[in-house]
């Protein structure tokens, strides 16, 4: 029989941006944003509370992203508790390219496990990683909201697969956050079934030496944003990103489409160096100097 553990459980999860130009689908970088996610065993019935992005328009039931990533893991770990308490305070923002359905999906999965007494000897993170790439579809979002830090991620025959690389200590980013969301269907919609082998070689080079200037070479970063395979497909969707993208890239600032959009990211030299680009945020939109975060999903004390 399950054992819950007594009293609320804090877990936060940060902001997680994928691709970053041409690793479409296994490059992922986790963010210092992020959500907080509280939760309790109660007695009977599922309350839930949402403070911040998605407030009075998330669902308040067992359809919430959080509440459904909670049942899985419970499922997972031998039974679902008699009633279930669960309160979000959300900073990252909804359908623009920052990963906030692999928080949630993340971070309900680590507070799950974590109000399961002894939880994290059933369902340690590889099974948890798992668990969370098969409810999003794909891992390059949710490895990072899990480990932190930048992950390489796919998929083949064997399931899910995920590793992680260093990030030289000057990489900081900026993000440029429209107003107006695009849905991760419409954007995924705009791409072709095929794409030519010449752009797939383009991309796999650049993919590679992006590896290489996070890690220790950022003079790389400009050459090594260059996407081929989506990008320039989704202009249709969020032509005003694509123009912020085309700008920042003539004045040789590395910068790509966050995830499937609409958030545009800048690589730049610190703090110092996303403080100087904040001028360039379109009127209307938010910009943000973020660092990389090193940790994932995390309980805390």
């Amino acid at each position: 029989m399950t054992s819950f553990v007594a009293g609320p459980v804090r877990v936060t999860v940060p902001a997680t941006s994928a691709n970053l130009g041409p690793g479409y689908d296994s490059l992922g970088l986790a963010l210092e944003l992020r959500d907080e996610l509280e939760g309790e065993v109660a007695g009977d019935g599922l309350v839930v509370e949402v403070v911040g992005a998605g407030e009075g328009s998330v669902p308040l039931d067992e359809s919430h992203l959080v509440v459904s990533a909670m049942r899985a893991a419970f499922d997972a770990l031998g039974g679902q508790p008699p009633g279930l308490r669960l309160r979000c305070t959300n900073v990252v923002p909804h359908a623009r390219g920052l990963g906030s359905s692999s928080a949630a999906i993340v971070g309900g999965l680590v507070l799950a496990r974590a109000l399961v007494a002894g939880g994290s000897l059933v369902l340690d993170d590889a099974a948890l990683f798992e668990l969370a790439a098969r409810m999003e579809g794909h891992p390059d979002n949710v490895s990072p909201a899990l480990h932190g830090g930048f992950t390489i991620s796919g998929h083949d025959d064997d399931g899910f697969w995920t590793t992680g690389s260093p990030v030289d200590p000057r990489v900081a980013v900026v993000v440029f956050v429209p107003p107006d969301g695009v849905s991760t269907e419409v954007a995924r919609g705009l791409l072709p079934s095929q794409v030519p082998h010449a752009d797939a070689a383009a991309d796999a080079a650049r993919t590679a030496l992006l590896v290489a200037a996070l890690a220790g070479r950022p003079e790389h970063l400009l050459r090594a944003t260059r996407d081929y395979l989506h990008q320039e497909q989704r202009r249709p969707a969020m032509p005003a990103s694509l123009a912020l993208v085309d700008a920042l890239r003539a004045d040789d600032v590395p910068a790509v489409v966050s995830g499937a959009g609409p958030t545009v990211l800048a690589f730049v030299d610190g703090p110092a160096g996303g403080e100087r680009l904040l001028a360039r945020c379109p009127d209307g939109w938010a910009a943000h100097v973020l660092a990389v975060s090193t940790t994932g999903a995390r309980v805390l004390d």
